[in-house]
This record gives C-alpha cells, structure tokens and sequence, in this order.
C-alpha cells in the first residue's frame, strides 16, 4: 500500500485449504537453538527493529512476559505449537497489517466443517457427507461455549486491530484443531463439540489432512442457485448497468490491470455514463483486499464529475473490504457519497504498507507494518475515528436465504431504496475540519455558483464535496490558505478559526448587525490574540458566535452547524 493519493470469490468451503496455500515450516523438526533464533529474530528484527511502533498497543513488559513463557518450552513443544507461540507474540502489536501465517505447518490437523456469518449469526457452510442435513443450521456453540466467546479467544493468536477483521481471521480458521487445543478451549485429541441452535450437537474428531482431503465434503456452494449479476468475478475491476437507473462498478484489487489500464477504464465508465441517464452508481469494494489505494483515481475523477451532475455515488462494502480498498471507502464519504453494506475488516487509521520477511530456520514467512496511516489527519471524512472498523452509513446484511437463492441482498436493496434511506452518516461530535465548516457556510450563504476551473489550493485533490465551498471562500477572501498556497481542509478547526471565517463571511456578504443581537463588551481573551482581529471582533460584534462557549479548545460538527444557522438567520 503506498502514500495517500499516491500513498492513500468468497470461500465458502473448507478454510484449512486456504491456509495451507504458502509452505512454512522446515521439512525437518527444530532444535531448541533454532527456535530461540528465530524467536530471538522476530522479537528482536521484525517487531523491535522493524514496526513503527510494536508497543503502541501493548507494552513491552507484556512481549517479555510472552517471550519467556515461550522459551520455557522450546524443548519440549512441537513445531506447530511453537508456530502458534510466533503468532501469539505477534499478536500483541495489535496490527491487521502484521502477522505471521499459520499456512504450511505439516502436522496441523482440523475438525470436518466450516462455518459461514451472515447478519448475527454463523451457520455451517460445510459438513463431512455423514452430517449433510445439518448444513446451513445455526451453530450457537463451539466446545460449549458461545462463538463470541470463542472469537474472543482467538485473538491472542490472530494480529487485528478490529472485532471485524478478527471476525473474518477466525471464520478462516475456525476448523483448525490444534488451535483449540493450544488455546485450551479443547484437550489434545478430543473431540470439538459444536452445538447447533436445533439442538443437536456435533461431535468432531481431529483429522491430518490426508484424510481431510478423502472426504467428499457438502459445502453450502452446492446449494446456491444461481449467481447475482453482482457476483465476484474473475476480474481486477469491471463495469455495467444494473437497471436502466442503477450504474454498476465492480473493483476486486487495487491494481492496475495490464490489459486495461485504470484511465482507460475511467474513460469507458465515462462514456457509459454520457450515454445513460444513471440516477445511481455503485462502486462495489466487497471483495478488495487492497493493493495500492491510488490506482482508483482517474475512476473518482469520473465520479466527481457525475456527482455534480446530480447522481448518486454509493459504495458498497463488507468485512473482505481492508487495507488500500479501506482507504478508497473513505474517499467514497469525501466525494459526499454513501457506504451501504457491513462493516470493513479495514480500521480507518491502521498501520500499512506491508513488507514481508521469513525466520531463518522455520522459514514461516509473515508480514510487517512499514508506516502508521492516520486518515483523520487526511480526511474530513475521517476526522475523529481513529483505529476503528470503517461503519457504513447505511447496515445492511446479506441474508442466508438470499445467498442461497442468488441473491444479492446489499445490491437489491439499494436499488429499490428512497432517496432520504441513501445518505451519510452524520457523527455530530466529531471534530469540525476547517474544509467541512467552509461548506457549512457555503449552504448558509445559499450555495452561490462557482466554476472550478482549478483546485483552489496546492493541497486540494479535487473530489471533496466540500470544494466548491474552498474555493467560493478563496475567491471571497474568507479562506486565504497558508504560504505555500495549501489550506489543510482535514486539519480539526479552532474558534479562533471559526470566528475569523464567521467574520470574513459577513464581509463578503455586506451583512448588516441585527440590533437585537449585536454585541457590547470586549472579545473573550482566548479570541483576542492573533491576526485577522478585526474579522474576529465583527463575528463576535454581530452575534454569531455563542456567548458562553469555552473558545480554547475545538469543535464538533454540530456545533459548526449552529454557527451556520446563526449566520443564515442573520443573512434572512
């Protein structure tokens, strides 16, 4: 994943497949010399030396505690329990981005079944032949104990920064047997007990993967009838009409495709949408796992574009969307679209630009933050969240019963939906960005035209849906920028701020004082110090600015929104 702007199928079948895709372990068992290496290496050359930050999460007494413990038992442990003691240790930075992969141990052995999570609730998804009836029932409990519990259990051995992600780590491994064990949720050898909200309980037995892979398996896929039109394809990004309103994007990796380049893709979209009269477009990031979050950026220019035209910008995403496809969900909300779906596996501040590495004697291969990307310092549209889950703005859940008939739930009920159901999310306490509060007194003022003919600063990027607000403000004389022509439109704005663009704005727009409302009496000291004083004195002259606020510190959006009010009353 790189910098911001140039930084910034789903498997339904048995998971131990997919882990075992990447060998490493060594082909031959380990002394207690070589795991003390390679513990030495990943503790000393990868988390220490190499992360950004390991113990922004947990400290560093607690790596040692960790560390000691496993040394107590090189010895005596079997590889695959020392490869669950690498990924316990790693699991302590608290990073979705750094891991150590549990593909490849030989000796690793699973349970007859998967499961499949859809709304609250997790089914079986595939079953050994003998238990075929019981596929698609809900499973309740796992080794006698809720499944949240068991989630819950799960990440001292999974690296997440999020519920979300831990969520989908432990779906993909959740057959896994030597993981029950070593998290003690099983005694070695014995069966996993899973309890099915019918009533009935399973009883599973432990199997190496030879006899894993004899079993002729019923996957929940065998019962699927059909596929939606919006079904992950074979494809990095593809596009076409849905219904004679509805536009449809599908992009499945943040790569660029080498026989067809992401400009000549805008370009198409661009004449598609010419030749339409589309009401609505969906950017469907489901199925991306990230890659390189500026590829997209001829395609946003293209939306922009027919946003201002009037359409609708919906992006759809799920808890597969992470890491550079995390990054463009939260363009998706600075264009002023909507995200519709579930929550991403993706935090939106979150630790990135993954490097990979190998211990020298196991050979386990895993991967490593390089840089800490802090969103809300980047975009409005982020402003306050923090190393979260990127939330949707509008949940809505795939269904069992619509994936077994075809069906797309998230598609179809966004294209039957009203208008007044398709919007953003308002987080009223979040911080107030200087670029959000421009746009909140452009609407005050009436939204005068204004024609973009460039970005109005060096630090714009040209799809905020508050930029013709920026750049109606600089042509006024109300947002002056800095010495290097930037603006910092996602840096959180101050009072002082605020009461200068409050000023400023009722310059432009030759507002009169309301006698009722017009001040006497000195500024509050924390507004009275700094230039542009006189903007400052007549905002707080006229009344628009409250009399008992506490001006030190920031503001939230709904307290720019009352400034807003105050100075649309005064201009009616």
């Amino acid at each position: 994943m790189k910098t911001w702007k140039h930084l910034l199928r789903r498997a339904v079948g048995l998971c131990l497949t997919v882990l075992l895709a990447v060998p490493v372990l060594a082909a031959e068992p380990l002394s207690a010399e070589q795991r003390q290496e390679d513990l030495d290496f990943l503790y000393e050359k990868v988390l220490v030396g190499s992360h950004p930050n390991a113990f922004a999460n947990t400290p560093e007494s607690e790596f040692l505690r960790v560390k000691a413990e496993i040394e107590g038992r090189l010895e005596t442990e079997s590889d695959t329990e020392f490869l669950l003691d690498l990924m316990r240790l790693t699991a302590l930075v608290k990073d979705s981005h750094t891991s150590v992969a549990i593909g490849g141990a030989a000796e690793l052995r699973a349970y007859p079944f998967s499961m499949v999570r859809r709304g609250e609730s997790w089914y079986l998804s595939a079953v050994a032949p003998e238990d075929e009836e019981l596929l698609c029932q809900e499973v309740t409990l796992l080794a006698g104990k809720p499944v949240k519990e068991v989630i819950e259990a799960y990440g001292t051995l999974f690296a997440t920064d999020n519920p979300v992600h831990l969520r989908r780590s432990f779906r993909q491994a959740c057959n896994v047997a030597d993981i029950y064990e070593y998290l003690e949720l099983v005694e070695a050898g014995e069966p996993l007990a899973v309890t099915l909200k019918n009533g009935k309980t399973l009883r599973l037995e432990p199997m190496g993967m030879e006899d894993m892979n004899g079993l002729e398996i019923q996957r929940i896929s065998d019962r699927i009838k059909g596929q939606p039109e919006t079904a992950a394809a074979d494809a990095y990004y593809l596009a076409k009409p849905l219904t004679e309103d509805v536009y449809y994007i599908q992009y499945n990796t943040c790569r660029e495709a080498e026989d067809l380049p992401m400009a000549d893709f805008a370009a198409q979209v661009a004449k598609d949408l010419a030749d339409g009269n589309y009401s609505r477009v969906f950017l469907d990031l489901r199925n991306n796992g990230g890659g390189s979050d500026g590829v997209i950026w001829p395609l946003l220019e293209v939306l922009r574009m027919e946003m201002d035209g009037g359409c609708e910008l919906v992006g759809l995403i799920g808890e597969a969307t992470f890491s550079s496809a995390l990054i463009n969900a939260v363009e998706i909300q600075e264009m002023g679209g909507v995200l519709a779906g579930e929550a991403a596996g993706g935090s939106v501040c979150h630790f990135g630009a993954v490097q990979g590495f190998s211990l020298p004697n196991s050979k386990v291969r895993g991967q490593l933050s390089s840089k800490y990307l802090d969103l809300n310092t980047l975009l409005d549209a982020a402003a306050g969240r923090g190393v979260v889950a990127l939330e949707p703005d509008v949940l809505v859940y795939q269904t069992l019963k619509d994936t077994l008939d075809g069906k797309d739930t998230l598609a179809e009920w966004c294209i039957s939906a009203p208008d007044q159901q398709l919007v953003p999310a308002n987080y009223p306490d979040a911080p107030l960005t200087r670029g959000r509060f421009l746009g909140q007194l452009y609407a005050a003022a009436g939204s005068p035209e204004v024609k973009l003919e460039e970005l109005p600063f060096a630090d714009s990027f040209g799809i905020e849906w508050y930029l013709p607000a920026v750049a109606w403000a600089k042509a006024e004389g109300i947002a002056k920028g800095g010495a290097e022509g930037t603006f910092s439109a996602a840096r959180p704005l101050t009072w002082r701020e605020a009461a200068v663009f409050l000023g400023r704005t009722a310059e432009a727009l030759d507002l009169k004082p309301d006698p009722a409302a017009t001040r006497v009496g000195p500024v509050p000291a924390a507004l009275a110090q700094g230039g542009s004083q006189e903007a400052v004195t007549w905002a707080w002259n006229l009344g628009l600015l409250p009399g008992d606020a506490d001006f030190t510190g920031g503001l939230t959006r709904a307290q720019g929104e009352k400034l807003a009010e105050a100075l649309n009353a005064l201009i009616a």
